[in-house]
């Protein structure tokens, strides 16, 4: 099964490291022309260094119009619309569990803003090209803690995560008239970022040994098993998928 992306428009968020650098990455090396974000001009430095086409952009998607903006300047570039958005920028926003009464409601907003309401931005923005085009495809990056309870603790996190997958199921009844699908990639737990390496060191050697024992791959994901599963939701495999929320977490039990 060969799959390419050549000539396809790719918009990556959160690509400065983790899953989203490697999904950048993913798409460029099979031909597509990707546009990646993040906040670090320096975490996207190392990006833009792999092989192929990728157009990096530092801003905060979270500040008005940002995401709106992002989008119009990749169309302007391109001269048509995005092909493939995935919207990937997340996370706690290096916050950690705390009583719900000690939760402060800006750190509430900051989570759900990065979380969810960016994923919204981005594709309110897409929407107009890729119904014009009737053809798209849209991935979110959600997570267990979109299914179920975060391991996270976070309230804020796992709510948000939850909105994020209703968006997605919704918007695929919306754009699926247009050719269009929408999906999810729900990670299991991958050492992706500095946040998730200090939770699992956290743990201990026995509670690491006891968290991959209650996975049926009896290991921890690599940011390469996630991007492999955009990469498939992006491809003509994918063409009558939409809606379908994708776990990739090693038969987490």
């Amino acid at each position: 099964m060969q799959i390419r992306y050549d000539g396809v428009t790719v918009a990556v968020t959160g690509a400065g490291h983790g899953f989203g650098q490697a999904i950048a990455r993913g798409f460029a090396a099979l031909g597509a022309r990707v546009f990646a974000c993040d906040l670090s001009e320096a975490a996207l430095a190392e990006t833009a260094g792999a092989p192929g086409s990728i157009a990096t952009a530092a801003f905060d998607l979270t500040a008005k119009g940002a995401a709106a903006g992002w989008i119009k300047r990749i169309e302007d570039t391109t001269g048509g619309p995005v092909g493939v958005l995935v919207s990937n920028a997340g996370g706690v926003r290096g916050q950690v569990a705390r009583p719900i009464e000690e939760v402060p409601e800006d750190d509430w907003h900051a989570i759900f803003d990065v979380n969810l309401h960016a994923a919204f931005a981005l594709a309110r923005a897409c929407a107009p090209g890729m119904k014009r085009a009737k053809a798209g495809r849209i991935v979110t990056i959600t997570s267990g803690a979109g299914l179920k309870a975060s391991l996270t603790g976070i309230q804020a996190y796992c709510s948000a995560k939850h909105g994020l997958v209703g968006l997605t199921r919704q918007l695929a009844r919306e754009f699926g008239p247009f050719g269009v699908t929408v999906n999810s990639v729900a990670p299991g737990f991958v050492l992706s970022n500095p946040s998730s390496i200090k939770q699992f060191e956290s743990y201990g050697e026995a509670g690491q040994k006891a968290m991959i024992q209650r996975l049926a791959m009896r290991r921890l994901g690599s940011v390469e098993d996630i991007a492999n599963a955009v990469l498939f939701f992006a491809s003509p495999y994918a063409g009558w998928v939409t809606g379908q929320v994708l776990q990739v977490d090693g038969g987490s039990a």
